[in-house]
């Protein structure tokens, strides 16, 4: 008598309501949110990417080329978080913004719509379908991103965010604060918003202005290079420095691509350095949660 085993069954492949497969994880971002202290010149950038610098050094098999800064120019943007008066978004994970593009005092670019599901669970994260219903292109983001623990230095978490970016300009219909239209746009937020009047607002009255400077780039070998920056965030107005961001940024087609010695290398170097700059750490935040807290309590996120 013979017997058989039988086979394991694939997983099954999750898909939205149109059929298309979830997205996956195609990118990953490390992040070290830093303190407003030292950020009032650009001496402050100089001096976070020495220690850049000293971190990648103390790391091996890590190359940082630092990039002259007295010669770069930086990138600026005005950011707009909108929401409901009671944070509906923000408080089940979305985060809806527009970015509008600077030079010389003047919008160089069309507003884009930046709208957001982020979640630490990467499942649910995929599960929305983030995608638009508009009359034009969009780009759609999944990323992981690495963030500090909430209350030391010396390890990360994670945070899955599911990214639709898209022109402003590509929505078409006249009150597009209105949540019936943004309802009608963003599919995702339908069962959220239902059938309520009312509009989404500026969060916390508050316009923010990005200083992007970039500072050089990372090398962890293996073909993973990617640019190390900081974007430092300042309220309009009285020009009220937040926070400031270091962040890098790698590109994958398949998690599975990206070699072990070189997740260990990026892991290595991300802890260093926050050891080395522990003095500069802004801890228990994003720059969203910063804007959402400027005035009363913050509401319930999920970062």
């Amino acid at each position: 008598m013979t017997t058989t085993t039988a086979k394991p069954h694939a997983p099954k492949q999750l898909t939205y309501a149109d059929g298309n497969p979830h997205d996956k994880v195609q990118f990953f971002d490390a992040k070290l949110i830093l303190k407003p202290d030292f950020f009032f010149t650009v001496h402050g950038f100089t001096s976070f990417s020495e220690l850049v610098a000293e971190a990648a050094a103390k790391v091996k098999g890590v190359a940082y080329k630092q990039y002259d800064l007295s010669k770069r120019r930086p990138r600026i943007r005005e950011v707009m978080f909108l929401d409901t008066a009671d944070f509906r978004l923000y408080n089940n994970s979305y985060i809806l913004r527009r970015r509008t593009p600077y030079q010389d005092g003047f919008p160089i670019e069309d507003p884009e719509i930046v709208f957001k599901f982020r979640n630490p669970d990467m499942a649910l994260a995929a599960s929305v379908d983030v995608r638009p219903k508009i009359d034009g292109p969009y780009r759609v983001k999944f990323k992981s991103e690495a963030v500090p623990l909430k209350d030391q230095v010396g390890g990360y978490r994670l945070l899955y965010s599911h990214n639709c970016i898209f022109p402003l300009s590509s929505v078409h219909e006249a009150d597009r604060t209105n949540l019936k239209t943004i309802a009608r746009a963003l599919p995702a937020l339908s069962g959220l918003i239902g059938s309520a009047e009312g509009r989404v607002e500026l969060v916390n009255s508050t316009l923010v202005e990005e200083v992007l400077l970039d500072l050089g780039m990372l090398d962890f070998g293996k073909g993973l290079e990617t640019k190390a920056n900081i974007s430092l965030w300042r309220s309009l107005g009285d020009h009220k420095v937040m926070c400031g961001e270091f962040a890098f940024q790698a590109r994958f087609e398949r998690r599975e691509d990206v070699t072990d010695i070189v997740k260990q290398r990026v892991t290595e170097m991300y802890i260093k350095l926050q050891l080395i700059a522990q003095g500069w750490l802004y801890l228990g935040t994003t720059k969203t949660g910063l804007v959402y807290r400027l005035k009363g309590n913050p509401p319930q996120s999920h970062e």
